[in-house]
């Protein structure tokens, strides 16, 4: 069975060629490997073999792992949906939310966020098809949010996530990218300065990438398929 090691090498390799075939510095493509319902075990196994961003979708089992895996030096994004009474546990552990799309989350990570660990960095979360069912910010509301969490104190907005509807086809699957890119662009041109766009997974990173996806977030491919919660929690505790 071909383990966490060899699944990271070979999408490293495809990030990295991805990269190259868009004209870009593989370099500034980061890799966040997605650990939801993972064992240590294998979060353990891909920090061994260089990899240093985890994603993680629901609160406690993020903190269960930030905290038992402290001091290897992981950086921790949160890419799940964010709760408003969540956010104290959000703001005191992680590093990195994905998932912004409201100013009353924002405020709250901000005000909630410990001085010590310097401000969290956040990328606002928008809605790219307008799909009723998924959550973030529509396009024509992200300039007023965008500047309202610019100013927050303890935040660092960074830039702009976005979860598209599953596309067939390479051409197809970078339109959703597209819009993302021509919104940060629109967002620096009034004068709020973005980095990050967080954009593609497994079945469409090689789309994004071609769009100027600086983050992937990529699990299954990585580490194999998800146990049940149950199976995971055993795992953690």
């Amino acid at each position: 069975m071909i383990g966490v090691t060899e699944n990271l090498r070979k999408i490293r390799d495809l990030l990295d060629r991805a990269a190259s075939d868009a004209g870009r510095d593989p370099d500034r493509v980061r890799l966040v490997a997605v650990s939801k319902l993972q064992p240590l075990a294998k979060i353990l196994e891909a920090a061994d073999a260089g990899q240093r961003h985890f994603g993680e979708n629901t609160v406690q089992e993020g903190l269960d792992k930030v905290t038992k895996l402290a001091g290897n030096g992981l950086t921790w994004h949160f890419i799940g949906h964010m709760q408003s009474n969540k956010t104290r546990a959000v703001a005191e552990h992680f590093d990195w939310v994905h998932t912004v799309d409201r100013l009353k989350v924002a405020r709250r990570l901000s005000d909630q966020r410990p001085r010590e660990l310097g401000p969290l960095n956040v990328c606002l979360q928008i809605n790219i098809d307008a799909e009723a069912a998924k959550s973030g910010v529509g396009p024509a509301a992200l300039p007023e949010l965008a500047s309202a969490v610019s100013e927050l104190p303890r935040l660092n907005l960074r830039g702009l996530m976005c979860l598209p509807a599953i596309r067939e086809g390479f051409d197809e699957q970078r339109l959703p990218f597209a819009r993302l890119r021509e919104l940060r662009e629109a967002l620096e041109e009034t004068g709020i300065p973005l980095d990050t766009l967080s954009m593609g997974m497994t079945g469409d990173f090689r789309a994004a990438v071609f769009e100027g996806a600086t983050t992937v977030r990529i699990g299954t491919a990585i580490f194999g398929p998800r146990q049940t919660t149950l199976e995971a929690n055993a795992r953690v505790g």
